[in-house]
């Protein structure tokens, strides 16, 4: 059903207030008209600006539409692009059919619980609510596997086989002890935890592959990360590029950050060729590798095809590898029922053939056979949602203590990375793959506002144990965490959940190599009730 912003109901209950109480009294000076005293709202309280915000601080607060897609004549439309988000896939029951041969999830709210970040796991099932976990497997230089996609699939669709048996995955959780003993001087103490995963050898269905060539065994990695939460998310992509640019250039020019700037997104005074994306001119600002850019080819667009396979007029082809194809075609079992499953791809006879045409899409099968599985109009309905995500907005700002916990975030140099502010553009948007028009009337947009994300939407180094692969990562968002534990069932925190309080979270940011090192050192220094505050503050927002 649909949600309804809490200030409005709030703002037109208390002019019905008013009304009736101006009824009780009489107005004992002629010809004037008492006024109303104009409540003041705290700055930031209108986290994703007047557009993009909801004051809704409920369980179902990440999930609203922002007042620009209501005001956009958009609702229904984001009702039923919704729907495409929530609803479990399979291989034939429209509207959401489609799923495999190969996936990651058979739904994306699987991933993301309460439409917010991951929740933190002790094993990895892919059907198990709330695990956010996508794999990461890289040798032992941090480079991907071409064997296997960039999120690993650990399922199947009948007659093909996973690439890899989750059962066989292990998730060990291991304690870590920071050089001043998990513990601040007045003896108030935090736990470190990280996780390491363990997948022996027999677990693997395609062989282990960098480039296309083999890699032994011994140097096999695999690490987590999580998913973030979605909302907001086509506020970002309003923040115009040339912000972006003036962004990375003065953190480049000061010189605060000892680790710098990654050079494969920044060259010094321009971005490096790697820094945008694709074919575009646009600078990448989405996910922890910063991969993705913008928004119409990026987290919805791009998952709504990848996590479960289902082809959409801008995503064709398979998510999938040539090296599980050929694996798949050449496996007895697969051949034996292949035909049974898709009679239709029975081209040619050639039953190892027609199954790697099949997983590959390629120009073997003919053009009239490549139907997309998520018909257009649906395929808007859901972006028409994914852009149009509100942002919670910020909470108690006027509490005294979190006043005191937000200088102190400022002093402490918190608000380095965790940059509080940005301001829109016009936003023009752009999709790379040209099924939406420039600034295309179909999509919410939110032109010219003040947001509050907390995110310099910078890679920094925090050097932490079991690291992130390369150790670059995106400045995570701030803004709504506060309230992931109603929303979502947990307060998890970095890319693969080993921060389960807001401390945890800051003390991880204490190697003496991290970019936030003096930050936390400073953090130390503070009284309890001053940590409480910064605490506070950061969950407010």
């Amino acid at each position: 059903m649909f949600k309804f912003n809490q200030l409005t109901t709030f703002v037109a209950v208390g002019a019905l207030v008013l009304g009736l109480a101006s009824c009780k009294k009489e107005n004992k000076t002629a010809g004037s008209t008492p006024t109303p005293p104009t409540p003041t709202v705290v700055e930031g309280t209108y986290a994703g600006g007047e557009l993009g915000t909801t004051f809704n601080n409920t369980q179902t607060a990440y999930e609203d539409p922002t007042p620009a897609t209501v005001q956009a004549g958009l609702s229904t439309q984001f009702k039923y692009g919704e729907y495409f988000f929530e609803r479990t896939y399979t291989q034939n029951n429209e509207p959401f059919n489609g799923l495999g041969p190969l996936y990651i999830r058979s739904s994306c709210i699987a991933c993301h619980p309460g439409y917010g970040h991951g929740m933190r796991m002790n094993r990895y099932r892919a059907d198990d609510w709330g695990n956010g976990y996508l794999l990461v497997f890289t040798d032992r230089n941090d480079t991907y596997l071409s064997s296997y996609t960039g999120m690993p699939q650990t399922k199947a669709v009948a007659p093909f086989k996973a690439p890899l048996d989750e059962t066989k995955i292990q998730i060990n959780w291991l304690s870590y002890t920071d050089e001043w003993g998990n513990q601040f001087a007045d003896g108030e103490t935090y736990s470190l935890t990280y996780p390491e995963v363990y997948i022996p050898e027999d677990a693997f269905y395609v062989p282990l592959e960098v480039g296309g060539n083999p890699i032994p065994y011994s140097d096999f990695v695999c690490r987590l990360e999580s998913t973030i939460g979605i909302y907001g998310t086509g506020l970002i992509d309003a923040i115009p590029d040339d912000s972006l640019k003036a962004q990375y250039q003065k953190e480049f020019n000061d010189g605060y950050m000892q680790n710098g700037i990654n050079p494969g997104m920044w060259a010094g005074n321009d971005w490096a060729p790697t820094g945008l994306y694709g074919n575009t001119d646009h600078p990448k600002r989405y996910t922890y590798a910063l991969t993705r850019g913008p928004l119409q080819d990026a987290p919805g667009a791009n998952a709504i095809w990848n996590i479960t396979n289902v082809t959409h007029r801008t995503k064709m082809g398979h998510y999938m590898t040539g090296a599980y194809a050929l694996k798949a075609s050449q496996d007895p079992d697969v051949q034996a029922e292949f035909y049974n499953y898709f009679p239709q791809y029975n081209l040619t006879g050639n039953v190892e053939n027609d199954i790697y045409n099949y997983l590959m899409m390629n120009d073997q099968i003919p053009a009239e056979m490549k139907v997309p599985e998520m018909k257009d109009e649906d395929y808007v309905n859901f972006m028409v949602w994914h852009r149009g995500l509100a942002v919670p907005a910020a909470r108690n700002l006027d509490d005294p203590e979190v006043q005191r916990g937000r200088e102190l975030f400022s002093s402490l140099g918190c608000a380095y990375c965790h940059r509080p502010s940005w301001e829109t553009g016009d936003d023009v948007f752009t999709d790379p793959a040209g099924f939406f028009e420039t600034a295309d009337p179909r999509l919410p947009r939110y032109p010219h506002q003040k947001i509050w994300p907390y995110s310099d939407y910078i890679q920094h180094k925090l050097h932490m144990e079991n690291d992130i692969r390369t150790g670059w990562c995106r400045t995570t968002p701030l803004w709504g965490r506060g309230l992931s534990a109603i929303c979502t069932g947990s307060s998890d925190r970095l890319h693969d959940c080993r921060a389960q309080t807001v401390i945890e979270a800051i003390m991880w940011h204490g190697n003496p190599q991290s970019d936030a090192r003096r930050t936390v050192e400073k953090f130390r220094e503070l009284s309890k009730s001053d940590r409480d505050a910064v605490v506070k503050f950061i969950e407010a927002i």
